[in-house]
């Protein structure tokens, strides 16, 4: 039951800004915020959540504290390194601008036309860890950008009222005004500090707007300060003063200078006087000649001096600044580039399309990708393991079938030749093949060595397939159908239709093949499983009636026992040799959760939804996972009929359906005001408008809907190790992983069984004594480490003295290091030795100890594949060398 959140695959990027923090990309995806490491290529999600959808996001600039605002203006303030929320605080405005200073001591947040100065909250425990420094109300509109000077003194703010405003924040006895840069015809995007790379002090501004204009504005006496004739100003008030002739710019310099004691408190710059209070001008207006795109998002590296834009119609553009030279001009969609940043170095891009839900890392000097993501853009309904854990198939509503690697979490191939809904995906079992059914009426085949579509099952008229199985021998494919409540059968080797299998009076949306046998199950919406002989061309063997629709039915491992859920919110268990009811679990109160806005009854007197669509074994058959139209993923104990526990997959109120009780003082005389569209028409919005505009595609009849996405599990797999399951659900493919490594039975502890007794018997070489005081306290790391002091010499004797019981615990361990460590033919040689002592043990409780067993097959087969790759490319390299060195004598 330890079941624990790992990691969120297909959610697509829905908007905000990315940051990248050395070699790692932070993104929002729904509620939580995704890792990847453009590095070594692995991707995972941080654990905790956000009430709703996270808008912005910003990392302090050590690397140590995240702070992520969600669309309820609710902010979290994380330490990044342990994944952990340190402090909440709630702004009483929607957030549209966040950014830390660069000494990391100040947070700088526009709540809409106020901008708010906070102090950084770091490891101390306070009871008030958020502290409001200073606010200013200057501006007539939404804040847009911020951008801090590199001495965190001031702050450059850009808003919808077409101006940018220079801040400085260190308090005076007198109020001082911000410094307006004006001429702007559209809000500002983006306005930047230049600095000059002798003294890296502040010389220029940028400011951007959404007519895609870029101004240059320069402080009056910088060295870069540069008037019509291409002389520096400095030069020529230099040549004026010696002719006597000062003009009224020098004079102003000279009032300022006199000035200069009358200001306290107060940093100088150039000329002892602050920023806000120095002359800017205005030295060019550049433009990106985008029209009629719009300007929607941008960005500045001071060490480089160069701007990157995106623009509303997926053209992005790299300049190299103050001359405004243009390095890259490329489209890399159609759709509206929303987020466009650096890393730190200046070497990488990364732009995010929320319409799409894809992120983009491109390396511009190379012109190459470094990381090309895109998750999927509307819900996944089906999801599967290979057979060996490492891979992890998943189809949605948006017609694609994509693969993933399940340690990285990374998407490696995307298959689109399908022209409507993916329904149901499913691995051959040579872990070489795919298999993908859809609504469009076909069943295609996919070759995962060469990435193509080998193959496609049709039937002689159209039809929509809801469901598909495959037998052990990998010879016969099935797919169950929505609108002819047929079955039909082909030849995998030569493609052509054995079969159709009638009978059902309702779509069958069940289907699996026995795993011992070539009995097949299906279930349909006419209240009946009905087990088939396939290869004997008996039809249907064995009838099972129910009182109420039968949504999906499952084999047990064992493929003695069949499940079926039906629409009432029952699991009902079948003996499928005798043909016989077994246990029956009532579970509609235990699905039953979360209200939707249009229900007119509370939570918990409703009946919708009350059922389970999906059901999966354990690999041991043992419990059972269930899952439907509910925020819960239940499981139930099987022999015992019992529950033992309830994931609840989200906690992000962006969705319907998570709330048990709705807010009464959100509701009017037009209905819950989340449903009333009342969007500013010049407001951009990415993918959450498109997935309101979608919700009802599919369904005959149905209209836009302006409601919020349902949360639903409409797939749920256990892979074949047993030591992780996935849910395909609304915001994605959640990823649960067990760990044990805290896991220990009281009944194999005393008084001598602690961790200072591992390390005495270590030190007295007692090396047996000290691994089963491990294995009895079972923490993983003294596992480990017992394991490591053990000569090779010794390896045969002392697993041979290993008790039974901790056999699946040590393999467990095995598996793990197979992995993560480099000692391998150390770990092979200690596997041997197990399976040679304990050979006839494992072999009699073959099942209990399945789950171990397939996961240490996993690590050796990605260690095999690992060192054949390895090995070729010595083979070529070393022929390449041999060849050459030929040719030179």
């Amino acid at each position: 039951m330890n079941f624990r959140f790992q990691n969120l695959l297909g959610a697509p990027y829905r908007g905000g800004n990315a940051v990248v923090l050395d070699d790692s990309l932070l993104s929002p995806v729904g509620n939580r915020v995704s890792v990847t490491d453009l590095v070594k290529s692995h991707a995972l999600t941080l654990p905790f959540e956000a009430t709703s959808n996270i808008s912005r996001i910003a990392v302090s600039p050590d690397g140590k504290f995240l702070l992520t605002v969600d669309d309820s203006s609710r902010a979290l303030f994380i330490n990044l390194r342990r994944r952990v929320v340190l402090h909440h605080i709630t702004f009483k405005k929607r957030v549209t601008a966040l950014r830390f200073s660069p000494d990391g001591s100040r947070i700088a947040v526009g709540l809409g036309k106020l901008l708010q100065i906070w102090r950084s909250p770091g490891f101390r425990k306070e009871f008030f860890p958020f502290k409001l420094v200073r606010t200013f109300a200057d501006c007539a509109a939404s804040i847009t950008s911020l951008d801090w000077s590199p001495d965190s003194d001031y702050i450059l703010v850009g808003s919808k009222d077409l101006a940018v405003r220079l801040f400085f924040l260190k308090k005076t006895k007198v109020r001082t005004r911000p410094f307006l840069f004006l001429g702007h015809r559209e809000p500002v995007v983006g306005a930047f500090f230049s600095i000059e790379k002798k003294n890296s002090r502040v010389c220029r501004v940028y400011t951007i707007s959404r007519d895609g204009a870029i101004f240059t504005w320069n402080l009056e006496g910088s060295s870069h300060s540069e008037d019509k004739s291409g002389g520096s100003i400095s030069d020529h008030t230099e040549q004026r003063n010696l002719e006597g002739q000062l003009d009224e710019n020098d004079k102003a310099i000279e009032d300022r200078k006199r000035k200069r004691e009358s200001l306290d408190d107060v940093d100088a710059d150039t000329f002892g006087i602050p920023l806000h209070k120095m002359k800017w001008e205005l030295l060019k207006k550049d433009f990106f000649m985008q029209a009629p795109a719009r300007l929607t998002t941008c960005d500045y590296h001071r060490e480089l001096d160069m701007v990157v834009v995106g623009f509303s119609n997926g053209v992005f553009g790299l300049y190299q600044m103050p001359d405004f030279v243009c390095i890259h001009l490329l489209s890399i969609s159609r759709e509206k580039i929303t987020t466009a940043v650096f890393n730190r170095l200046g070497n990488w891009l990364t732009f995010g399309c929320a319409k799409l839900g894809q992120l983009l890392v491109w390396e511009w000097r190379s012109e190459s990708y470094i990381l090309k993501q895109q998750g999927h853009y509307f819900d996944v309904n089906c999801v599967a393991y290979s057979p060996d854990s490492q891979m992890l198939a998943t189809g949605a509503d948006d017609n694609k079938v994509k693969v993933w690697t399940a340690s990285s979490g990374f998407c490696f191939i995307t298959f689109s030749e399908h022209t409507n809904a993916v329904t149901a995906v499913n691995f051959m079992a040579n872990n070489h093949c795919l298999l993908s059914a859809s609504l469009d009426g076909t069943v295609r085949a996919w070759d995962l060595f060469r990435y193509r579509n080998f193959r496609i099952f049709t039937t002689p008229s159209p039809r929509q397939f809801v469901s598909l199985a495959v037998d052990q021998s990998g010879e016969i494919i099935c797919a169950g159908t929505v609108d002819s409540f047929e079955i039909f059968v082909w030849s995998m080797k030569t493609g052509r239709l054995l079969d159709i299998l009638s009978g059902h009076q309702g779509p069958v949306h069940g289907l699996m093949f026995s795993p011992t046998n070539a009995i097949l199950a299906s279930s349909s919406w006419d209240k009946t499983v009905r087990l088939w002989d396939v290869f004997e061309g008996k039809g249907a063997v064995e009838t099972f009636q129910h009182n109420h629709d039968v949504l999906t039915v499952v084999f047990r491992p064992d493929g003695k026992q069949v499940a079926c859920s039906t629409l009432d919110g029952q699991i009902i268990f079948w003996d499928s040799l005798d043909g016989i009811l077994m246990y029956t679990i009532e579970g509609k109160r235990d699905i039953a959760g979360g209200r939707l806005m249009t229900d007119r009854r509370s939570a918990a007197n409703s009946t919708s939804g009350k059922y389970f669509t999906t059901l999966c074994y354990s690999a041991d058959g043992s419990y059972i996972l269930a899952g439907g139209s509910s925020k819960y993923i239940c499981m139930y104990d099987v022999a015992e009929q019992v529950l033992l526990r309830r994931f609840q997959i989200t906690h992000n109120l962006s969705l319907d359906g998570v709330l048990d009780f709705l807010n009464s003082k959100r509701m009017t005389d037009a209905g819950p005001l989340d449903l009333i569209d009342d969007e500013n028409s010049d407001v951009d919005v990415g993918i959450d408008k498109q997935r309101r505009e979608n919700l009802g595609q599919g369904l005959p009849g149905s209209v836009t809907n302006l409601g919020r996405p349902i949360i639903r599990t409409k797939c749920l797999k256990i892979s074949p190790t047993g030591r992780s399951w996935a849910a395909a659900t609304t915001e994605g493919v959640l990823i649960y992983s067990i760990d044990e490594s805290f896991i220990f039975y009281p009944t194999d502890l005393d008084i001598d069984v602690t961790p200072e007794a591992v390390d005495s018997a270590l030190s007295e070489a007692l090396h047996q004594r000290a691994l089963l005081i491990s294995l009895r306290l079972n923490e993983g790391s003294l596992i480990k480490k017992c394991i490591f002091f053990v000569k090779t010499a010794d390896i045969p004797a002392i697993a041979s003295s290993i008790p039974v019981k901790y056999l699946q615990r040590l393999m467990e361990v095995f598996s793990d290091l197979l992995e993560n460590c480099p000692h391998m033919e150390f770990i092979l040689q200690w596997c041997q030795e197990l399976f040679k002592i304990h050979g006839s043990f494992i072999r009699q409780n073959f099942r209990s100890l399945l789950p171990a067993l397939r996961s240490l097959q996993k690590s050796i087969t990605k260690l095999h594949q690992d060192m054949m790759d390895v090995c070729s490319s010595n083979e070529y390299l070393l022929q390449y060398l041999c060849s050459t060195g030929s040719k030179i004598n």
